[in-house]
Parts: structure tokens; sequence; C-alpha cells
């Protein structure tokens, strides 16, 4: 008898009535979380990967416009006021 049968508790012969239905509730949850995860398993690199490409698309983007000129200028201004601060 295999392993994932004895951890389920659906060894043969074992229980009538309200137990056997427990079991098989327990192994038809087992089998639908078993084919649900197998389903997903191929989606979660491409999911990384357009994630990681629209990150660093965006971190482009946003350096370019932090290292133009007026925008450099702003920042430095609003660094300067911030650090002259009367307390």
């Amino acid at each position: 008898m295999s392993r994932t049968v004895r951890v389920l508790g659906l060894e043969r012969g074992r229980g009538h009535g309200q137990g056997q239905r427990q079991q098989r509730a327990r192994l038809r949850a087992w089998m639908l979380a078993s084919i649900a995860a197998r389903r997903d398993a191929g989606m979660v690199t491409s999911e990384y990967a357009v994630g990681v490409i629209a990150a660093v698309a965006f971190a482009a983007a946003l350096y370019k416009v932090v290292t133009s000129g007026q925008v450099g200028e702003e920042l430095q201004g609003i660094v300067g006021r911030a650090l002259n601060v009367q307390m």
C-alpha cells in the first residue's frame, strides 16, 4: 500500500458508513488539489518573467526622467529645502 493512501487514512477494509464518506471526501479533496497544482505549475515562471520585464522597463523610464536636466534641478531643490528646514 502506498504512503499517500496510508497518510490519507484510506487503508482497505477500514471503516464503514460515515468513515468511508469522510475518506472519500479527503481523497477527492487531495485529488482536486493535486490536479490544480499541476495545472498552474508552468504559469509561475512566465508570470515571473513578465513581471521582471515590466519592472526593468519601469526602472529604465524612471531613470531617464530622473536624470533629465529639469527634473534633476527640481530634486536638488527639494533636497536642499528639506536639509535647510528650521527646527
